[in-house]
């Protein structure tokens, strides 16, 4: 058999690829150490362009409202960039100074019941002064080396405190890395916003330059559906945490609960992350109110099931769902999934991610049934 030129490179590559699958497999751990290791090194401009793709979507809609001319096209980008920058830091400053005097008021309050709290517990001590007598005579039956304990306690304290001390260069270390990682990834956000245009358009003639134009076209396309299911999904979920936040709000100021600003902050904070994050902020501010009155805690979880059932039912399907195109069940997959790998981020990453793989299976399935003929009778609800 005649095999021409392609032919032989693509058998080739084939048994380059099964050479090298197979080599990977058996240095597994090497291969997982170099992968730490330029994850360690490519950190920082990972966390950049995390942030430069976030930062993008307020930044292009605070661009599209800026006035357009001559005298604008040079200004508008650093302009809509400092905006942006402004923005952000102003909805973090707000939430502190939210969220600050709620805690010292919560704190406080928790202060103020120490006493009451610690005559409970003198009255509680009185009452076993009938037990003392026999509790005297069970521990005579019992010989303590002390001796003993107290060296061992001292040998405990010792290992503890070298320990601590080992940790706490490991912690710090760990702070100053990950400042630094933040601030050159920040540094390096700004340059990819200021330049994103040309940066997409040297990407394009990368992907043209290396690949076969039908390649090319379908791995554009997939970025392309990629960066607006995850833009619609982050905007989508902001919108859906902000609302739900000013539904809590409302609903504890006219039912006279208190933290009402602090914990309708905190929800919204919260909210952000996917299905089980309100549920963290219903237990903090549970915490938060049972402090001053534990009946109201009560019914601020009666209160955050109703709204949790109103949001769920009304708000998230056309602010979130409809957004990200993924029915109910996979969202939930891909929360769960995503938490179980990534903990948080994975649970924020995974759901966009499960809806761009969930619309290229769909249009694949819709394109083998069409190029199978099967009729849709057959596949349709009876």
């Amino acid at each position: 058999m005649d095999w021409n030129r392609d032919q032989i490179k693509q058998r080739l590559l084939v048994v380059c690829g099964g050479v090298a699958f197979f080599c990977a497999l058996q240095n597994l751990p090497a291969l997982a150490g170099g992968l730490r290791w330029a994850l360690g090194i490519l950190s920082p401009f990972l966390v950049g362009g995390a942030i430069a793709f976030i930062f993008n979507v307020p930044m292009r809609a605070i661009e599209s409202r800026l006035p357009r001319g001559k005298r604008w096209n040079a200004l508008r980008r650093p302009l809509a960039l400092v905006l942006t920058l402004a923005a952000v830091t102003g909805v973090v400053t707000l939430a502190v100074c939210v969220i600050s005097p709620g805690v010292g008021d919560a704190v406080g309050s928790i202060t103020g019941q120490l006493p009451a709290a610690i005559r409970r517990m003198e009255e509680q001590l009185a009452k076993l002064e009938t037990w003392l007598p026999q509790l005297e005579t069970l521990a005579a039956d019992f010989q303590f080396d002390w001796k003993a304990l107290t060296e061992k306690a001292v040998s405990l304290v010792r290992d503890w405190g070298g320990g601590l001390v080992s940790s706490g260069g490991v912690l710090m270390a760990g702070v100053v890395s990950g400042v630094s990682t933040f601030v050159i990834g920040l540094i390096f956000s700004f340059y990819i916003l200021l330049q994103k245009e040309r940066l997409a358009r040297q990407g394009r003639q990368v992907f043209y330059a290396l690949f076969p134009e039908s390649w090319a076209d379908k791995a554009l396309e997939v970025l392309r559906l990629s960066n607006r299911t995850f833009s619609s999904f982050l905007s989508g979920q902001c919108v859906e945490a902000v609302i739900l936040g000013a539904l809590f709000v409302v609903a504890m100021t006219l039912f006279r609960m208190p933290y009402a600003l602090l914990v309708g902050v905190l929800i919204a904070l919260t909210a952000l992350i996917p299905v089980v994050g309100a549920f963290i902020g219903c237990v903090v501010g549970a915490l938060l109110i049972a402090v001053t009155n534990p009946w109201q805690a009560v019914g601020f979880v009666v209160l955050f099931l109703v709204i949790q059932q109103i949001e769920g039912n009304l708000i998230y399907p056309h602010v979130v769902g409809s957004s990200v195109g993924l029915p109910s069940i996979w969202v939930l997959a891909a929360v769960t999934l995503g938490g179980k790998l990534m903990g948080i981020a994975g649970m924020l990453f995974f759901i966009p991610l499960c809806s761009v793989l969930y619309a290229l299976f769909r249009g694949f399935v819709k394109a083998r049934l069409k190029a199978r003929k099967v009729p849709p009778r057959k596949w349709r609800d009876p």
